[in-house]
């Protein structure tokens, strides 16, 4: 359904996307997991066709989202992080409107087809309710409602339960369940039990690298295998150490505590092996007793964490770019060209690779002129003109 080759997208010197290859079959749900800032979203809004990528392609059900926008995009129902809603509008109306933007033709259709978005959606006692009064749950359902609309083979949804509630949360994984019965599904999340729970395979994507793929039990099975080691000996560190460090596959030494003669530290077998008698005999032959020693096998989040090496909080895995860096996007001839924002439309309003590009767009409001009719550049120009004038016939 979806090939990814070779997939690379920078902004500037920053590369967000780094030669990433994956494919998607039918029918199944994929998970991009990550850390914050490692290049999830980058890589979906490449897929949909809001972003161009650097080099690399993607196609969608066989057409190239480049050479052939429309009918690759016509394949695609796209739900970002903060869904593109106008509040103002009731749940129909916004329906409505968004089935109109994607060419749901004619009007009967158009209202089926939200008849039967709704109710995969448990919309069908919303659809007079000011989206503005909704909950944040039911917020999110409208935003899925929405990709559905046009029936796309794909659906591709970008953190769909952040900000929920753990009941919410349930309720948003089980419509996400339903859905993959008749659409293939991507999902991106930073919460490994989310993608645990309702993925069929999984892609970890780091640093903007692919970095393991497979399905939830074969990930499970090869990255839990490292085995962690806790124990307590007397003696003094530097001995404890030196016996620790002649024992082979054993990894990640950290001294955890140190309390009189007493050493506790950490280690992992690299091979997942049981180095429990391995280490106690070194540390005997050292004249440093075992006091205590005890063997866990590591969760998965601490090996996620491991795996990524994750990223700090404070990049944003929505913009992917340093701070102040314009946005180089890659025209049709290969050439490089820097697109300034517009500032008229707010974060989301390209989102919509699958028709929600206009849902998104700035509202009236957003784009009305100044009160006297011209906009702050202008006045300001006016005013340096005035000024000159005035200091001429001054001097």
């Amino acid at each position: 359904m979806i090939e990814v080759s070779h997939l690379t997208k920078r902004y500037g010197n920053h590369c967000a996307v780094d030669d990433i290859s994956f494919t998607v079959d039918d029918g199944c749900i994929y998970g991009l997991l990550g850390p914050n800032g490692a290049g999830k979203s980058t890589t979906m809004n490449v897929i949909t066709g809001y972003l161009s990528a650097t080099s690399g392609t993607v196609k969608i059900d066989g057409h190239d989202i480049m050479e052939e926008p429309r009918e690759a995009k016509s394949c695609i129902g796209y739900l970002p992080e903060q869904p593109p809603l106008y509040v103002d509008m009731t749940v129909r109306e916004y329906l409505m409107f968004v089935a109109e933007l994607k060419g749901v033709r004619p009007k009967a259709a158009r209202l089926e087809s939200i008849e039967l978005a709704s109710g995969r959606t448990g919309l069908e006692n919303m659809q007079n309710r000011l989206i503005r009064n909704l909950s944040k749950g039911y917020r999110q359902r409208v935003g899925i409602a929405a990709t559905l609309l046009g029936d796309p083979k794909v659906i591709i949804l970008d953190e769909p339960t952040v900000g929920l509630d753990p009941a919410q949360m349930i309720e948003i994984r089980s419509l996400i369940h339903d859905l993959s019965k008749t659409h293939t599904v991507i999902l991106s999340s930073h919460i490994l039990s989310e993608v645990q729970a309702v993925c069929d395979q999984v892609l970890i994507i780091a640093h903007g690298k692919l970095v393991a793929q497979g399905t939830p039990e074969e990930l499970a099975g090869r990255l839990a295998a490292r085995g962690v080691i806790a124990a307590t000996a007397l003696g003094g560190r530097d001995s404890v150490l030196n016996a620790l460090n002649q024992i082979d596959g054993l990894a990640n030494i950290q001294i955890t505590a140190e309390k009189g003669n007493e050493v506790s530290f950490t280690a992992s077998s690299e091979a997942g092996s049981d180095l429990r008698a391995a280490l106690s005999k070194a540390l005997a032959d050292a004249g440093c007793p075992v006091l205590s020693l005890t063997g866990q096998t590591m969760s998965l989040e601490d090996v996620f964490l491991q795996l990524t090496e994750t990223v700090p909080e404070a990049v944003s895995d929505q913009t992917e770019a340093p701070a102040g860096d314009r946005s180089t996007e890659v025209s049709g001839d290969g050439a490089d060209s820097v697109k300034e924002p517009d500032a008229s439309a707010p974060a989301e309003s390209d989102t919509g690779s699958s028709g929600q590009g206009e849902v998104a767009a700035a509202s009236p409001e957003d784009r009305k002129p100044d009160n006297d009719g011209t906009d702050s550049c202008s006045e300001s120009t006016t005013e340096k003109s005035d000024a000159a004038e005035k200091e001429g016939e001054e001097s």
